[in-house]
Parts: structure tokens; sequence; C-alpha cells
């Protein structure tokens, strides 16, 4: 069993939820924690912890309240640095070692932003194996055994190119995203070079409001992968 829940997703705040009957994680933090605790009908008391990927806002911005709230808050040491908070809540990770909360073992993974940032393969003691990345415009690594992902779908080359032709887009944020984010192009080269044997699930996470099309991406994941395919 593996609940997913989208609380917030894009370029103004990303949070999601899983949890596997026994230990409730939020990862990101990236809108107000107020919003944060709506969304969780206020029981905030069940949640083990937060993973924070990267000191982008839209991806830390309720990490001070998540902290007064008595919520434990994992980050690198970079991370923290960059954010400037300090709290005897705040849980460093390093890169490419794992460690447990609950019933979950987390090894934080290094993925190409423009920020250091981090994706996460989380495993539960029932057997779930989840992979989650946002924010990179590629994942080096290779992965078997997944059972669930949450991964970046942010734009396409071809809304891109047409929107930079048509003047909506100006070309050194075109070059930035191209940089920093996971394409649909790059997105299906990853999926294909993975073992997805296992997978129930991929959820489709931080899609571009000008540059993705929603139908167009979740049937072209679909068709590559033959599995079920979810777009907040």
């Amino acid at each position: 069993m593996m609940i997913i829940r989208t609380l917030a997703t894009g370029s103004t705040g990303n949070c999601y939820m899983i949890d596997d009957g026994q230990t409730r994680l939020l990862i990101e933090l990236g809108v107000q924690f107020k919003k944060i605790q709506r969304a969780l009908n206020y029981e905030t008391s069940k949640v083990a912890a937060a993973l924070i990927s990267h000191s982008h806002k839209d991806h830390c911005k309720g990490v001070q309240g998540a902290l007064d709230a008595s919520v434990d808050v994992y980050m690198s040491e970079t991370t923290e640095r960059e954010i400037g908070i300090q709290h005897n809540r705040i849980r460093r990770y390093e890169n490419k070692k794992q460690f447990r909360v609950g019933t979950f073992t987390i090894l934080p993974f290094d993925v190409q932003h423009d920020v250091e940032n981090h994706g996460f393969l989380i495993q539960s003691d029932n057997g779930i194996k989840l992979l989650f990345a946002t924010d990179t415009y590629y994942v080096k690594y290779r992965f078997t055994g997944l059972t669930h992902l949450m991964i970046e779908c942010n734009y396409s080359r071809k809304i891109l190119d047409e929107n930079v032709e048509s003047g909506r887009i100006p070309e050194f944020l075109a070059n930035r995203i191209i940089g920093s984010h996971f394409s649909l192009e790059n997105l299906l080269e990853f999926l294909k070079a993975n073992d997805l044997s296992r997978v129930q699930e991929i959820h489709l996470l931080h899609l571009s409001d000008t540059n993705s099309n929603e139908e167009e991406f979740k049937r072209a994941v679909q068709a590559t992968t033959g599995k079920l395919v979810y777009v907040p």
C-alpha cells in the first residue's frame, strides 16, 4: 500500500505526501505551512518528517512553519546554509547515504539543477520502492525494482521552441529551463533506460503552465511504459 497525495505542484509551490499505512512523509514544503496543515485536515502530528530537495522557495517556503510545528525537516548541509534557517528540528542528510524515518529507508542522490539538488529513493518495509526526482534536466542513475515514480515532466522541447519563436518566452529563460528542468523527451529516455517491470503508478510533477500539455504528456508516458499515469 502507498498513498500519494499532491498538495501543491508547479512553479508557485510544491508539496507532496506519501503514506505506507504506518509512516507519513512530506516531500517538499514549497507553500506556506498553514496551507499544508489545511490540506492535511490539521493532522500534522501524523507527519513523521519532511524531506527538502533544494533551496528554491517553491520547494522550501514552508520550512520555518513546519519546524515551528515540531516537524523534523531533512535537508543537505548546503541547502540548510542556502535557506539560512537554524533550528533543532533540522536533520541533515548526505548524498548517497541512507537514513531511516519510521518504516521508510531513504537514499538521497544528486541530480542536475542550477543549485545543489537531490532526488530520493524511498523504500518501505512493506516492499514499496518509490523514486522522487524533480527540478533536474537529467538523472544519471539507473534503478531496479521500482513500484512508484514521482517525477518531473516540466516541458516539451517542441512547445518551448514554439513559445520562443512566438515571443511568449524569451530565449534566456528558455535556456535556463533547458538547463534545469526535465523535458518530456528526456523523461521518456530515462523511463526506457530503467527497470519498470514492477511499477504500479507514475506521477508526473511540476508541469509548466506555459510549456506543457497535460494530456499529451500523459498519453506519451502511458504509450512508452504501459503504466498508470497521473498528472496532479
